[in-house]
């Protein structure tokens, strides 16, 4: 089964004394990289800025605050580091330049929020493991305030941010899929990896049914050893689909056997909203579409013919073959 492939954006307050360490680290300006052996210094050559520093981090970041007028105290945040990356699986097989696509996208999702006169540098590195960008910005507001904290918010504005960080990069790479916020709680919200597993899932039945459609005593022998072979991946990815369901928390009203005759009539649908007491009329719709889908899934396995699942049950092809002679 396919990993899942995640956009990923992080934020970090600076108040200063570190911010010329934060710059040494980004912009390789260090002789050695002891306490970080992931920096591979032969590949360093390939990193490369979407946003040139126009100098050193914390003398541009006080100046932009000069400029704006504001105040500062010892405590006050001047810098906001903002690492982009996804997960090892999307970087997997693309090109540089694939790469730097991936990079751009994500620095003009920051420019729609953030003014880019802010911007002190973006730098790509492409010397450690995974890919990916530092971007940092001096927190000023549209107003001219230094402001961290109108900036980032609380924990429902951050995850504001990666709702939208999330929604701007699917564009391009549909691919991509959200992270679960940490402030979503009750599992009120189901991700899109589990729209996506049982997407697969009906691909794989649509599959099978295709196999099963006018299999008769005459021609079981010949499609067995085909549906065999995807009952191998079929099976796992029904288990897999139930234990999603079950984590979060979609309504199984009936089990697998007493729903043998599948009802998808509008009454059930209103039916199982009538009963969303606890729960969002949102999330009892997409839990109808799943558990539908998923009964569907599980419905066909009565489709196939019991020779035909005793057949299953060896898991090499010529005692498969005596099996059925037998």
């Amino acid at each position: 089964m396919e990993k899942a492939q995640y956009a990923i954006m992080r934020f970090a307050k600076h108040k200063g004394p570190e911010i010329g360490n934060i710059e040494a680290h980004n912009e390789r300006t260090k002789e050695k990289y002891a306490s970080n052996p992931d920096v591979d210094t032969s590949r360093s050559k390939y990193n490369f800025h979407l946003v040139k520093p126009p100098g050193k981090y914390r003398a541009e970041s006080e100046r932009q605050i000069a400029a704006a007028g504001c105040r500062t105290r010892k405590d006050s945040i001047r810098m906001i580091e903002t690492l982009f990356t996804a997960s090892p699986e999307f970087f997997k097989g693309k090109k540089r330049a694939e790469i730097r696509v991936f990079f751009e996208e994500a620095l003009h999702f920051l420019e729609q929020h953030q003014s880019k006169e802010t911007i002190i540098s973006a730098v790509v590195h492409m010397d450690e493991k995974t890919p990916h960008m530092h971007l940092c910005f001096v927190p000023l507001t549209e107003d001219g305030r230094l402001s961290a904290k109108d900036i980032l918010g609380n924990k429902k504005k951050l995850t504001w941010w990666q709702d939208e960080f999330w929604k701007h990069m699917v564009k391009k790479f549909p691919d991509l899929e959200s992270g679960e916020s940490a402030s979503q709680t009750g599992r009120d919200h189901i991700p899109p990896r589990v729209f996506k597993e049982m997407t697969r899932l009906t691909k794989q039945k649509e599959k099978l049914g295709q196999l099963l459609t006018g299999i008769n005593p005459f021609n079981a022998k010949s499609r067995a050893e085909e549906i065999c072979k995807i009952l191998d991946t079929y099976l796992p990815s029904v288990e897999k689909m139930d234990t999603l369901l079950r984590k979060y928390g979609v309504a199984f009203t009936k089990t697998a056997s007493e729903n043998k005759k599948l009802k998808t009539k509008n009454a059930e649908l209103e039916e199982s909203l009538a009963s969303a007491q606890k729960v969002s009329a949102l999330k009892q719709i997409e839990d109808f579409k799943l558990r539908r889908d998923y009964d569907s899934a599980v419905a066909i396995l009565e489709q196939i013919p019991p020779e035909v699942l005793e057949l299953y049950k060896h898991p090499h092809k010529k005692e498969r073959e005596t099996a059925y002679d037998r």
